[in-house]
């Protein structure tokens, strides 16, 4: 077992969420000013039902970083007690709005919110979170519309640090509709040879040992150790796990990443900051679009 760098091994890269996102960011201002300057600027309706802290925090990020770029920005807050009727009829409003480009539902939804009918009632070409099932078509086909913000995000962290993704093995950890569906598909759109694990897969650090690339997405702190990594992999860390004691934590153990892998996130500081520029890059996106086809 390895518990100490051997004297060949490199000390691993860190993959800095903030430097990517700082990037996304400044490239994304003089496509809103020159959209501003052509027609009006981009606009987003991000939906906050209830009072939850953790979302709260999030819309504020969102509402704080249209601002910083220019991107008009309206937050609705319906009551906890919403029907999905009356929640339906607000994406609805918002569907007709020539200024919205861009509509988000945050989620947790109360358990009364059909969310499967809100995704549905959205237009497709307002969804910034690429969560309506046409989008998920487009996605499945590698027809160009808005993606999954925080594994589009991932696929740009890749690029951006020139790590090679076509030929390469990707295990993916996960296999939720936000982060591990649309993010094997991106991975096998780039040409890597995807393999999605999840709570039944049995012997599960034999096959992320065959990774090349590890997305580690299940949400349980700290599951990925030292077992499960090949030496010299790219370890990416999706988990936020918020222990008793108020820390955050990933999914991978940190320790580890850093002694066996060639280059890991963090947490935090890694793929969280890459959700909201990829957010604030869709709408601008579809704004562009919208534009063209006015």
């Amino acid at each position: 077992m390895l518990d100490k760098m051997s004297p060949n091994q490199t000390a691993a890269r860190v993959l800095d969420g903030k430097w990517v996102r700082d990037q996304i960011l400044a490239e994304l201002k003089p496509r809103v000013q020159k959209l501003t300057a052509a027609h009006r600027p981009p606009g987003l309706a991000v939906i906050l039902v209830g009072n939850d802290p953790g979302s709260e925090i999030y819309v504020r990020l969102k509402i704080k970083t249209c601002g910083e770029l220019g991107i008009y920005s309206e937050k609705i807050t319906p009551p906890e007690t919403i029907t999905t009727g009356d929640l339906l009829g607000i994406i609805e409003g918002l569907n007709q709005r020539p200024e919205i480009d861009g509509i988000l539902v945050q989620t947790p939804l109360p358990p009364q919110v059909d969310k499967d009918r809100v995704l549905r009632t959205m237009s497709p070409d307002k969804d910034v979170d690429g969560f309506h099932p046409l989008n998920v078509g487009a996605l499945v086909e590698n027809i160009p519309g808005p993606r999954a913000c925080t594994p589009v995000g991932i696929m740009e962290m890749l690029r951006r640090y020139d790590i090679p993704v076509a030929g390469r093995k990707a295990v993916v950890v996960g296999r939720s509709d936000i982060v591990g569906k649309p993010m094997a598909l991106l991975l096998l759109h780039a040409n890597a040879t995807v393999t999605i694990c999840h709570s039944h897969t049995s012997n599960l650090a034999e096959e992320c040992r065959r990774a090349d690339i590890l997305v580690a997405a299940i949400g349980r702190a700290g599951l990925i150790t030292r077992e499960h990594i090949q030496p010299g992999a790219t370890i990416i860390d999706v988990g936020m796990n918020r222990k008793p004691d108020g820390k955050v934590v990933g999914d991978v153990n940190p320790d580890d990443a850093r002694a066996l892998a060639g280059a890991y996130t963090p947490v935090p500081g890694g793929v969280g900051p890459l959700t909201i520029a990829m957010l604030m890059a869709n709408t601008v996106e579809i704004a562009e679009r919208h534009l063209c086809s006015a």
